[in-house]
């Protein structure tokens, strides 16, 4: 990560060991959940946990290092 973005997440507050739910996650992007689910199903997603519940969860360094990929596009 680029320092002057580690500097942003540090400032905004954001823990990279974070834990971001589908609803905190979609919120965050702005998208509906059954895209996040389109997303997922063509392997175009961040990296999920699949927790033994069912419920997924994306962690705050895979979805900021997935934001950045999609940057460098």
């Amino acid at each position: 990560m680029a320092r002057s973005v580690r500097r942003a997440v540090i400032a905004s507050g954001r823990r990279p060991d974070e834990k971001l739910t589908l609803a905190e996650l979609c919120a965050e992007l702005k998208i509906q959940r059954s895209t996040f689910y389109d997303w997922r199903a063509k392997g175009r997603a961040p990296r999920c946990l699949k927790l033994p519940n069912g419920e997924i969860r994306v962690a705050r360094r895979d979805l900021d290092a997935w934001l950045e990929s999609c940057l460098a596009r």
